[in-house]
């Protein structure tokens, strides 16, 4: 069993940010620690979980190590290796595998088969998240595309962010239109008229602010609006 997985290095850091730790499990295993895995364990080290990082790759275990709590050089291909770690008492699990689709397929397989509850798997393209969700993903990602979907969306319209939530539905960063200024939200019937909802407000020099009925939107606010992907984009071309 041994010669399935071996510890490279185990290492525990505290910071401010574990006093933040929430009551419930706050342990993460990311499997995979290339560029999006290790980005994945540094940010939740950074907010104070407890993170067990393993890769296939003993000299990439070794020189990333020291950043988590426990790292392992493992094959999580071999069901053996993932029990003998013990991911199967995680209840949140990253797969961080892109490049290698046979060993992104086979690992999550193996954490389905291990009654992991929640899995966020990394996916290379549509086909191969659609593979990880018909196996049984919960969560699938796809970085690249969507980081260019991101881009997209800001290159060719108004918008100053946009997050796809859903296939059809998203939430966008965009200055005020001049249609919706000067009269308080609950009559500028925005979510009749174009069918998304002004959820956040920023003035000039001030704070984001939750928007209401009695809020009135000026020329020169950003504006953070929800709705169907299609029913914002239309929003954030308005003038």
């Amino acid at each position: 069993m041994a010669d399935h997985f071996r510890f490279r290095r185990a290492h525990r850091r505290r910071s401010a940010a574990a006093d933040r730790r929430p009551a419930r499990d706050s342990r993460v295993a990311v499997i995979g620690l290339g560029r999006f895995g290790r980005s994945v364990a540094g940010e939740l080290m950074r907010r104070g979980w407890d993170v067990l990082g393993i890769d296939a790759d003993a000299g990439l275990v070794q020189k990333v190590g020291a950043e988590l709590t426990h790292a392992a050089t493992a094959d999580c291909t071999d069901p053996a290796a993932l029990q003998q770690l013990g991911v199967g008492e995680f209840s949140r699990v990253v797969v961080g595998i892109g490049t290698h689709l046979e060993a992104s397929i086979l690992t999550t397989s193996n954490l389905v088969d291990a009654a992991v509850p929640h899995i966020w798997a990394r996916a290379t393209t549509r086909q191969h998240g659609r593979i990880l969700e018909r196996i049984g993903a919960q969560h699938v990602v796809l970085p690249e595309h969507d980081m260019g979907e991101r881009v997209a969306h800001l290159v060719t319209g108004r918008m100053l962010d946009f997050i796809a939530f859903d296939s059809d539905y998203a939430l966008i960063k965009t200055l005020a239109p001049k249609v919706v200024g000067g009269v308080p939200l609950g009559e500028s019937r925005v979510r009749s008229t174009y069918g998304v909802t002004i959820v956040g407000i920023k003035r000039p020099g001030a704070d984001f602010t939750h928007a209401t009925a009695e809020t009135v939107v000026h020329p020169g606010d950003v504006v953070i609006v929800t709705g169907k992907t299609r029913a914002v984009e239309t929003f954030a071309e308005l003038e």
